[in-house]
């Protein structure tokens, strides 16, 4: 079960690699697109993520539980991020704004993932 977890936690940083790299690719074009990197990496953080808690919950451990409460504010912003990817990334380019609230909330889960204790 820990390979199993540890597997998934890589795949969750890939994903948020993947995110965060596609979101600085776009700040030097002149005219910023949803790319895949951001699409594919938000995607693969959302589907990790929930196989994460569930992989956490449904173990019996007495010195670890679950923060739901953290689990909850992080799946709403990555499905924040997500609505937006989905709904921006046909046009032929996106906002400064749209952009920045991409990055922004994407730091803004892992800022959560890191000292919400």
């Amino acid at each position: 079960m820990d390979f199993l977890r540890d597997v998934l936690t890589l795949l969750h940083f890939v994903g948020f690699a993947a995110l965060f790299g596609g979101f600085f690719v776009q700040l030097k074009a002149a005219e910023p697109v949803v790319n895949n990197a951001m699409l594919h990496g938000a995607l693969t953080q959302l589907v990790t993520g929930v196989l994460l808690v569930g992989i956490a919950s449904g173990v019996k451990d007495d010195d670890f539980t679950v923060d739901n409460t953290k689990v909850g504010v992080k799946l709403l912003v990555v499905l924040g991020i997500t609505v937006l990817l989905f709904v921006h990334r046909k046009r032929p380019s996106i906002s400064r704004g749209v952009l920045f609230s991409i990055g922004g909330l994407t730091l803004v889960n892992a800022v959560i993932a890191v000292f919400w204790h």
